[in-house]
């Protein structure tokens, strides 16, 4: 069995309550079906996504459930200690239980505090698959204590909030527990109905009102412990006990691990990849990030999450059904071309080949033909994206055309692969690939960012083009994608990148010389981890080193989302962390770069 090394912290990050200390560290756990339970390392909750069980799944809004289970210790002498934690809109940290951590550890993927009140240690841990198991274990004790588990309650969007002066929850009492909104159920030892709202708890800049529906408690010794199940879908149903819960996501993590065949953080990364993939009814599905709002991931995840897990069999299935029932993003066929070749390339998947060469052909004349923002200029076979809402960049742009590119000489391979002959997309590759290496380069030794866009400032300049020569690392697609075209040309471009975009977790979307540059704004140097796998992959095409590229997001993985990879840092050094802190694309990358490229 692989080891599958723990990330743990101690008091001085769990009982610190500051944006760069335990509140500022975030943990998941995913059920495979779209919900979640998350909150930080210390237990305070700072979004409001924050909560142990989050109600979710493809086309369906995310619902925040049960938002917290909220502990408190009944110490042999009587003293009654809360080792839970909220803030509130008064701005006052009350209780603050966060003071009586001793550690978190994330193993195996799974969360678990233990606190200390003295010659007492308690211990929780909590796994999500099937419905929500917690277990709280007293670990150490002079005599029985006694443990009361508060269940704090909503139904809501998770991005939302729900206050008192709204409608109520419907409560249902039923054997060991309640029944909320015919929603979720929660059951569990020791039962109390109570029946009350605790009005104004804040997490971040939202504020919300909480139902404590009960409390589960005992008294339990040391060895003993207290557990509480919570579910929803088909409520009769009830789930294992949760040490079986628990014990068979520790089993699970370890198959995970072996099948992607990962050693060192690359067993944490594959972990980390498993809570993108989402089983739907008609199959597997991968979702953006967490928090989640619905969004399916861009398909350039697709290598890292499926081929470098070892999950390949259900990544044919999703590329099957994505052929059938495209997503309207911009370079959607683009990257499903590519995903498609790779699919095949490291699978020797001819069937597949066969079967989706010729539907990829059609999708690709279908996304550049009507009214779509996307069009082939026949004069040099490149493609020209039209001025809309929300493009900043309009024209010719280098990472659009590297991706069309690649895309024809990828469906040609695939249509040989498949036995079918059909010349066109080798014309177009040959019109596209010439094009390509005659119009982007840059008189400033690396690529034009865009070509034939409209004049800056846009739409002053309506009318007129320019070539924009702004260095950017989308440019490094032209030789790091398989059928780039700039392979075998002289890597100026990644030296150049190398010395003004790359930081230790992943690259600047503008170089910090630039016009403009404040290293938070999405295209004003804002770093995007995942842009390291295309750094890489040109490093290596252009033989420059690899080594040592991953250092610096190694160290992230327990600096953010513990275990995963976040969607962005400020460009400038410490480069903090901001958006999601879990993000698919850049796990994906990491992994793949990690896997294809580790020593």
């Amino acid at each position: 069995m692989p080891r599958i090394d723990p990330l743990t912290f101690g008091p001085q990050v769990c009982a610190v309550h500051t944006e760069d200390a335990g509140a500022g560290r975030e943990w998941l756990v995913t059920d495979g079906l779209g919900g979640w339970a998350s909150g930080t390392v210390s237990g305070l909750r700072t979004r409001p996504e924050h909560a142990l069980l989050t109600v979710a799944g493809p086309g369906r809004t995310p619902h925040v459930a049960l938002a917290a289970l909220d502990l408190t210790v009944t110490l042999p002498t009587g003293t009654k200690v809360p080792l839970y934690t909220h803030a509130w809109e008064s701005g006052v940290l009350d209780p603050a239980g966060h003071r009586f951590l001793e550690t978190f550890t994330l193993a195996a993927g799974l969360p678990r505090w233990r606190w200390r009140i003295g010659d007492v240690v308690i211990e929780r841990e909590l796994a999500m698959r099937p419905g929500l198991a917690v277990v709280h274990r007293v670990l150490s004790a002079p005599g029985p204590v006694g443990l009361s588990v508060a269940a704090m309650c909503t139904w809501r969007e998770a991005a939302g909030s729900r206050r008192a002066d709204g409608p109520g929850l419907r409560i249902e009492r039923v054997a060991d527990g309640v029944l909320v909104e015919n929603a979720y159920r929660l059951a569990g030892p020791g039962w109390q109905p109570a029946g009350q709202w605790h009005m104004g708890a804040r997490t971040g800049d939202r504020a919300e009102d909480l139902w404590l529906a009960g409390t589960f408690g005992k008294q339990a010794a040391a060895g003993e412990s207290l557990e509480i199940s919570a579910w929803a879908g088909n409520l009769a149903d009830r789930p294992p006990a949760p040490p079986v819960v628990l014990a068979a996501a520790r089993e699970r993590a370890h198959r995970l691990v072996t099948a992607a065949k990962a050693e060192g953080y690359a067993g944490t990364l594959a972990l980390a990849a498993d809570t993108f993939i989402v089983q739907a009814a008609d199959g597997p599905v991968m979702v953006d990030g967490y928090p989640w709002g619905g969004r399916p991931a861009s398909l350039a995840a697709y290598e890292g999450l499926f081929l470098d897990t070892g999950r390949a069999d259900e990544g044919r299935e999703l590329l099957r059904a994505l052929v059938d029932r495209p997503a309207d993003a911009l370079d959607f066929p683009l990257w499903l071309v590519h995903a498609v070749d790779r699919h095949v390339t490291r699978t020797g998947d001819s069937d597949l080949a066969r079967a989706l060469g010729v539907p990829l052909g059609r999708l690709l004349r279908q996304s550049l033909t009507g009214d779509g923002p996307l069009a082939v200029d026949p004069a040099d076979g490149l493609l020209a994206l039209a001025p809309g809402p929300d493009r900043p960049r309009v024209g010719k742009l280098v990472e659009i055309n590297a991706l069309w590119v690649n895309a024809l000489a990828a469906l040609g391979d695939l249509l040989a692969e498949g036995g079918r002959v059909d010349t066109e997309p080798r014309d177009r590759h040959a019109l596209a690939w010439e094009s390509f290496r005659r119009r982007f380069p840059a008189p400033e030794g690396w690529l034009h960012d865009l070509v034939e866009g409209p004049a800056a400032p846009y739409p002053l300049g309506a009318g007129t083009q320019h070539d924009d020569p702004t260095l950017r690392p989308y440019q490094l697609l032209g030789w790091s994608l398989p059928h780039a075209p700039m392979r075998g040309s002289a890597g100026r471009t990644v030296r150049a990148a190398g010395e003004s975009l790359l930081t230790p977790v992943g690259l600047r979307t503008l170089a910090p010389d630039e016009y403009g540059y404040d290293g938070a704004g999405p295209e004003q140097g804002l770093v995007r981890p995942w842009l390291i796998g295309p750094y890489a992959d040109a490093c290596a095409a252009t033989g420059h080193p690899v080594d040592g590229l991953l250092d610096g997001l190694a160290a992230h993985l327990t600096e953010w989302g513990v275990g995963s990879v976040g969607e962005a840092a400020h460009g400038d050094a410490p480069h903090r962390a901001v958006g999601r802190p879990f993000d698919a694309l850049a796990v994906a990358e990491m992994l793949r770069v990690e896997t294809r490229y580790a020593p």
